[in-house]
């Protein structure tokens, strides 16, 4: 059997897509395999590097990826899953193609302020967002094809 093959994108694809595709790598079985790509690919953002260790998932050597290259390359997905956040939803890309799209709307780690014990406490928090609803939207088999948008007032 074929993995469906899934997309997350987002601006600078350094944090909540990096997640939501790692998560599906751990958690899809033999049923999904993601892949993450942005905008504007930027520096894996270090907090969200320490945050999934903490989950004993290694994405350290990860690269960022550019939507524009994989759309170039011919690649295609059963499913796009936008993760960026209201206030960057106009920029956020989007990737041509028959696969469904979802978005699922994710505060930004790098957008916090505050001192580091705070951005770390802020990436955890997204994190475990992150990760619950890819094994909510995993245990659907990806039926679930509704979108949100979650905003942390911290």
């Amino acid at each position: 059997m074929d993995k469906k093959k899934v997309l997350f994108i987002c601006i600078h694809n350094s944090a909540r897509s990096q997640m939501a595709e790692a998560f599906v790598n751990e958690y899809g079985g033999d049923k999904f395999i993601a892949e993450s790509a942005g905008l504007e690919p930027g520096n894996l953002n270090p907090y969200v590097v320490d945050a999934m260790a903490e989950k004993g998932i290694d994405i350290s050597k990860n690269k960022t990826n550019s939507v524009f290259d994989f759309y170039k390359e011919g690649r295609l997905y059963d499913y796009v899953v936008t993760v960026c956040d209201e206030s960057n939803a106009e920029k956020c890309p989007v990737f041509p193609g028959n696969a469904k799209k979802i978005h699922w709307g994710f505060p930004d780690p790098s957008s916090f302020q505050g001192d580091n014990d705070d951005k770390v406490e802020f990436t955890r928090k997204v994190r475990d967002m992150i990760e619950d609803k890819v094994k909510e939207w995993l245990k659907s088999d990806g039926k679930d094809e509704s979108g949100f948008e979650i905003n942390l007032n911290l």
